[in-house]
């Protein structure tokens, strides 16, 4: 008897398997693009059926006639199609079968479950009959909505219920379509309600304020008090308390929207107590309190012990949580930011390549240099506003100190003004000649604040300064700076980039977060921001104008600004953060009690128009808290922006250099001027007219400043200084100096000078208290006239020294000065 061999079961080859996958995928996907196609032809014909309907019922029953010819865009088919789904068939919802077809096609060629869509199917089926016979409820008007479907189905209910009964069997239908498909339920729309009822209450209260105040809210601190506890069953999850919205003060809308978008979502039993809110601003230490937990047993009572220690992070994510993150903006939160039509839009702004003066250029250049055995392997031109650079690249062997001894050569040969050449560009293998632009092109302010680099910009105070040599705008922080030093001649466009510099902060920063003390001795140059003095501005608090004028002003100005560089320096230690953004950042995650003295620190920019002018009537009073200012100020968000037509060094001292790496050279007229600014020479060699040469400590960028106008300024202080503002102006603490704020000047009368009486006679004769008037006319010294005009100061018969400008005498004539003397006399 033969063995019977027992033959083993095939093993399944994995790549069978995958191609049989591969197969069905591929079906799949092809059935789908069919139900998406036909979902599209049908859409298209019952779409031209409104449209060609009436017109191609002939064309339907002549389906085989091809003499025969319909208006419908799928023809005659789409005729036929259309007057079944929708004349013969459910009217206008027969468009539900097209989204129901284009739905299932997209889920096979995705690959998704199918199995999905049965809810949908289900639904949507539900939907086309119910809407079918709705329609068809008023078939003798209009007999396509509802289609033959919808009126034959509205005849069979109208002869059992009739037309009456037909309507509650609509109502119900759609209540249960709306009920169990859309989810509507009576929380959903109580909830609905209540949301639009409090959005147009905070509409109006945002309209008509209750009680507006300039001060912090102390509400948006409050803690909610912890007596008061919820009493929770076992299976339900602790609710988040209630909080109460008490304060009349503004409230930031999008800080406080709710995460919970239905009412539905959360059952607030009625054994919760609201919790209300108080002003305190730390946590209340108190007995522990303890817990009660319900069960069914009543002889089981269950106690939790709450939280004994409250920590100060948990607070400030309370509050967070309450109030959202602190708003600085918020009491001027409807302010608008200038618009960039306000300035002005120049015809000729795009650069122009001149062809023929390229060439001519290059080619002068190529035959200098081989006039003295420089050979050139390549050379290349990049046109700017103002400027044309020409990168060489020398063959080699030539020594680069060898070249740059020919800058006045090739300047004689260009026939062109201002040649400089960089030897050797930094990161580049090339040797930098600029030529200045026979027509050179004005960078307006409009294109630098609408490019997308200073719109875009991620900086804390950015500035536009222009355009670079690659006509590529040129955004700074001044923040990073930290002090920017100008300097330049006369004339040479130092008062515009002043303005360039303000107008980018402008339209960058809000009012809360930025502060200008604005310095001009000139007197002309940036009254124009006095109209957003209450916006922008910083003073002290018995100065009338927030611009200073004049410079014996200045000193308290300074001293004030080191007198909050201090304070500010106490905040941040009481803060355990060591700068201002890190300060504010805390600050507005509400980690900072503002009842200790803490508050949103804005940045302070110092502007001063014309230093040389200071060194020269102040001295060492201003240099010492400039340089102080210079030093430390930074990190508190004080930032300087000096500028000065005199770069000479008694002016821009060591200390000064030293504390001001960030640099803008204007032109100069010498090399010496330009080593003082810069510490190397090529602003004697810069064009003029806003061309100009930014250094931070690192390589010199030739910028063509941005030209804002006078007209164009005052457009933008307008627009900002219609808008409403502050109370006052931001002020700076107090100054007082080390003997108080005026020189002692009591003398006894007994040491009065002999002549005191005739002196005073002159000057009240005359009107005008100087001491060059009692000089000549009492033929006195210099030394015992000022001995004398500081007697009358005492007695009260002169004012105060007011600079180059003659005292004011408080006697109007010689009777009111013997009167005077005498009540001086009984008084004694």
């Amino acid at each position: 008897m033969a063995k019977t061999v027992k033959k083993e079961p095939k093993e399944k080859d994995p790549n069978q398997e995958l191609k049989i996958l591969k197969t069905k995928k591929q079906y799949r996907m092809l059935f789908g693009f069919v139900l998406v196609l036909t979902s599209i032809a049908f859409l298209v014909s019952f779409i031209s059926f409104f449209l060609h309907g009436q017109a191609d019922q002939s064309s339907v029953d002549a389906l085989t006639d091809r003499s025969e010819s319909a208006q419908n865009w799928l023809g005659k088919f789409g005729a036929y199609i259309a007057d079944l789904f929708i004349y013969r068939g459910f009217g206008v919802a027969a468009f539900l079968l097209v989204k129901l077809l284009f739905l299932s096609g997209a889920f096979l060629i995705l690959d998704l479950p199918i199995r999905k869509l049965k809810n949908t199917w289900f639904w949507d089926l539900f939907a086309l009959i119910i809407v079918s016979i709705l329609f068809g409820f008023f078939a003798d008007n209009l007999p396509e909505l509802g289609g033959t479907v919808g009126y034959e189905m509205n005849l069979f209910l109208q002869d059992y219920i009739g037309k009456t009964g037909t309507v509650l069997v609509l109502v119900f239908s759609i209540i249960v379509y709306m009920i169990f498909k859309i989810k509507v339920s009576p929380d959903a729309i109580k909830s609905f309600f209540e949301k639009k009822h409090k959005e147009i209450k905070e509409d109006i209260s945002s309209i008509i304020p209750e009680n507006k105040s300039t001060d912090y809210n102390l509400e948006e601190y409050a803690v909610t008090d912890n007596n008061e506890r919820e009493v929770m069953t076992i299976e339900e999850e602790p609710i988040p308390e209630p909080v109460l919205k008490t304060s009349s003060f503004e409230i930031n809308k999008e800080a406080l929207k709710p995460t919970i978008e239905h009412a539905s979502e959360i059952s607030l039993e009625p054994t919760i107590k609201p919790v209300t809110p108080t002003l305190q601003t730390a946590p209340i230490v108190s007995e522990p309190i303890k817990e009660i937990i319900e069960t069914n047993d009543e002889a089981f009572v269950i106690e939790k012990a709450a939280d004994e220690d409250v920590m100060e992070e948990n607070l400030a994510a309370k509050l967070v949580a309450d109030f959202g993150l602190f708003d600085p903006t918020l009491e001027l939160s409807n302010y608008k930011f200038p618009t960039i039509d306000l300035l002005k839009e120049y015809t000729s702004v795009g650069i122009t390549i001149n062809q023929e003066e390229l060439e001519e250029n290059k080619n002068r250049i190529v035959e200098t240099l081989r006039n003295y055995k420089i050979d050139i392997a390549q050379i290349k031109a990049t046109v700017g506003p103002s400027v044309t650079l020409y990168e060489i690249v020398p063959e080699a062997g030539i020594r680069i100190s060898k070249i740059k001894s020919l800058e006045d050569d090739i300047a004689l040969s260009l026939s062109a003004l201002g040649i400089r050449i960089i030897a050797p560009i930094p990161g580049k293998g090339t040797i930098g000649i600029e030529v200045p632009n026979k027509n050179p092109t004005m960078v307006p302010m409009k294109t630098v604040i609408a490019s997308a680099k200073f719109q875009e910009a991620e900086m804390e105070l950015p500035i536009a300064l222009g355009k670079t040599i690659s006509n590529e705008t040129f955004v700074v922080d001044l923040a990073k700076m930290p002090h920017l030093l100008m300097a330049g001649a006369t004339g040479q466009g130092k008062s515009v980039g002043l303005n360039a510099v303000l107008t980018s902060l402008l339209y960058k920063k809000h009012p809360a977060e930025v502060k200008f003390v604005l310095v001009d001795p000139k007197k002309v140059e940036l009254t124009l921001f006095n109209k957003i003095e209450r916006h922008y501005l910083a003073k002290l608090p018995d100065v009338e104008d927030a611009i200073i004028t004049d410079n014996t002003k200045v000193i308290n100005t300074l001293n004030s600004l080191c007198v909050e560089m201090d304070n500010r320096y106490s905040l941040l230690k009481d803060a355990m953060v060591r700068n201002i953004k890190e300060y504010n950042e805390k600050f507005k995650s509400r980690k900072l009690n503002p009842e200790n003295g803490h508050r949103f620190l804005p940045y302070i920019v110092l502007v001063v128009d014309e230093f040389a002018d200071l060194i020269m009537t102040a001295g060492k009073e201003v240099e010492t808290p400039i340089a102080r200012l210079a030093q430390l100020a930074r990190a508190i968000g004080i930032h300087l922006i000096i500028a000065t037509q005199r770069p000479s060094v008694n002016v821009i001292t060591g200390i000064i250099k030293a504390n001001f790496p960030a640099r803008i050279a204007f032109r100069v007229t010498s090399k010496i001027d330009s080593r003082t600014i810069l510490d190397s020479q090529g602003a004697d060699q810069l064009i003029g007219r806003g061309d100009l040469l930014y250094s931070n400590g690192n390589d010199l960028v030739r910028v063509q400043c941005a030209f804002v106008d006078t007209p164009e300024v005052e457009k933008i202080v307008d627009y900002i200084g219609s808008q409403k503002a502050y109370a006052s102006a931001y002020l700076l603490p107090e100054y007082v100096g080390e003997e108080g704020s005026s020189v002692n000047l009591e003398f006894d009368i007994s040491e009065r000078d002999s002549m005191f009486r005739e002196a005073a006679e002159i000057i009240v004769t005359a009107q005008q208290g100087s001491a060059s008037l009692l000089q000549r006319k009492l033929k006195l010294g210099y030394n015992r006239a000022g001995r004398l005009i500081d007697q009358l100061e005492a007695a009260g018969i002169v004012g105060p020294f007011e600079g180059s400008k003659a005292r004011s005498v408080n006697i109007t004539d010689l009777a009111s000065l013997e009167q005077f003397f005498i009540n001086e006399q009984n008084n004694s």
